[in-house]
């Protein structure tokens, strides 16, 4: 059993968060949670998370410009990013964290499409926060 580790999901859409909150259920972590991209960044803030999911699309700051916001905080630029997206089952284009990269200089840890399958979240999540030892 992994050392539990607070994570911090933003998405606009309650039952992503919720998805997201079950299929992590059997683990020891601490799930918080954000509506919106300024609340996801005012949380990562205030509670310091080890690992961050992050929507790509979301109101009041996109996923993309609260990852470029986290990368440029001190305390927080060596926090890992998952990144949610939609976008290939919306328009047939698959986002790859190089394409983040070479438009932001910086690229997520990891990229996961929705619909989110469980066992890949879960072995992600392990993934990066085991790397982040």
């Amino acid at each position: 059993m992994s050392e539990p580790a607070k994570i911090l999901i933003a998405d606009d859409e309650q039952e992503c968060i919720d998805f997201v909150r079950e299929a992590l259920a059997d683990t020891p972590h601490e799930i918080i949670a954000a509506m919106d991209g300024q609340e996801a960044l005012r949380m990562a803030k205030e509670h310091s998370p080890q690992l961050i999911i992050l929507d790509v699309q979301m109101p009041k700051a996109t996923g993309f410009q609260v990852f470029e916001e986290l990368k440029a905080d001190q305390k927080l630029s060596s926090v890992p990013v998952i990144m949610l997206t939609a976008t290939a089952e919306r328009t047939g284009v698959k986002l790859t964290g190089k394409d983040v990269g070479q438009y932001m200089g910086a690229q997520p840890e990891a990229y996961i499409d929705k619909p989110i399958e469980p066992i890949v979240l879960k072995q992600t999540v392990k993934r990066l926060l085991a790397a982040a030892k």
